[in-house]
């Protein structure tokens, strides 16, 4: 996870390629049926650059390469590895706090930012600082579950017309449901994040190498205060920016490349609880289908493998009014209530459910759900038990 001008190029290169197995194309032309492979259709070159970038992916950060001098993990793996390296984990929740007064979001960036920091550096400790704490005048906190990022490549693929199908945020159709598309501050579709964080793959690759490795990006290249105060400068003395292009281009692309997991192949014995997901409502906001978009000069991160794809990610990507119950932090286009479709592939791999991971089986998750999902919770609650279960062997599945 270090910049690779910093390294002799050539040899670490070499030898991140013996790691990976760089130039084996291997099989190709079928749906990968485990999880943290990457897509079928790439080219040598693509799958050359997952590889790179898994490795980096998985390697140790120091403070001499510039981890910290706040952070939260040390290497991006440490958070995504379950079942395997590129999935979520639940093992080192995020720490957010925000405050939500008057109908407005202030992610306290003037104190450190929502994301609290809590690992420091010993440079950092000698210097007299220490982990950041959570700021005065927040109004909530949450410990958010890192999500899994296999298939996030094809999320990204997805036109924003496509996506926008979806999205009445007057409810106009009366159904209860008026999911909306987040946006950022120049505009951008936030598909990414629980509170629709990110625009694109690279955004979020980049806002985690910052708030959880503690590292400075071309984007941003100036360390992260503790709590508003600067860090002293020879608390961290590594150039900045500590990841240059070529590294973040290099992560961004394993994680765009990694292909999501293919449910279980047992469509006869869960038919019924697929029917009965979308008899209840499940799928007006976990949409079963869509269709990325095309690739061309003017959709450079569509790559061919990408691109022209039908897939099932079991989500609409838009936010969610989920009720009283899920509310905690808010986001910069969310109120504390409102949340991002889950993508529901790959959930049989996962341990913990829901944004903060409260739930470990998914009838306590759909019992938790509310607003806007009220309806098709009460729905899977009056169904006999019978039926509950074949509903529950669809979603595990998955």
């Amino acid at each position: 996870m270090t910049k690779l001008r910093r390294l002799a190029r050539p040899a670490w290169l070499a030898a991140a390629c013996a790691l990976a197995s760089c130039g084996d194309p291997g099989p190709s032309g079928l749906p990968p049926t485990t999880p943290g492979e990457p897509l079928p259709g790439l080219d040598p070159a693509a799958r050359g650059r997952f590889f790179l970038g898994r490795a980096l992916f998985e390697r140790l950060a120091t403070a001499d390469e510039g981890l910290g001098p706040l952070y939260n993990a040390e290497r991006c793996s440490e958070c995504h590895d379950e079942p395997v390296t590129g999935g979520g984990s639940a093992r080192v929740p995020v720490l957010k706090a925000t405050r939500f007064a008057d109908g407005r979001c202030d992610l306290l960036e003037s104190q450190g930012g929502d994301n609290v920091q809590r690992r420091a550096t010993d440079l950092l400790a000698a210097h007299g600082m220490g982990p950041e704490s959570v700021p005065e005048g927040a109004t909530a906190t949450a410990r958010m579950v890192a999500p899994p990022l296999m298939g996030l490549g094809l999320a990204e693929a997805l036109p924003e017309a496509v996506l926008a199908e979806r999205a009445d945020p007057d409810d106009l159709d009366g159904d209860g449901i008026s999911g909306r598309l987040p946006r950022l501050p120049d505009g951008g579709f936030a598909r990414f994040g629980r509170k629709g964080d990110a625009a694109t793959v690279e955004e979020f690759v980049d806002t985690a190498l910052r708030f959880e490795l503690g590292f400075t990006t071309p984007a941003h290249p100036a360390e992260e205060p503790r709590n508003g105060v600067p860090v002293p400068p020879e608390a961290d003395p590594m150039p900045d920016p500590e990841i240059d292009q070529e590294t973040l281009g290099l992560l961004a692309d394993y994680v765009r490349f990694l292909a999501p997991p293919a449910p279980a192949d047992a469509p006869d014995a869960v038919a019924e609880g697929a029917a009965l997901f979308r008899q209840i409502g499940c799928e007006s906001c976990h949409r079963e289908e869509m269709r990325t978009g095309a690739a061309s000069p003017a959709t450079p991160s569509i790559h061919p493998a990408l691109a022209d794809q039908t897939i099932r990610p079991y989500s609409d990507f838009l936010l969610h009014d989920l009720g009283p119950a899920l509310a905690d932090v808010c986001g910069r286009d969310a109120a504390p209530s409102e949340l991002r479709t889950a993508p529901l592939w790959g959930l049989r791999y996962r341990r913990r459910l829901l944004h903060d991971g409260r739930a470990t089986d998914p009838a306590t998750a759909v019992a938790a759900h509310g607003g806007e999902a009220t309806a098709a919770r009460d729905a899977f609650a009056a169904l006999p038990a019978q039926a509950q279960a074949a509903l529950v062997r669809f979603l595990e599945s998955l």
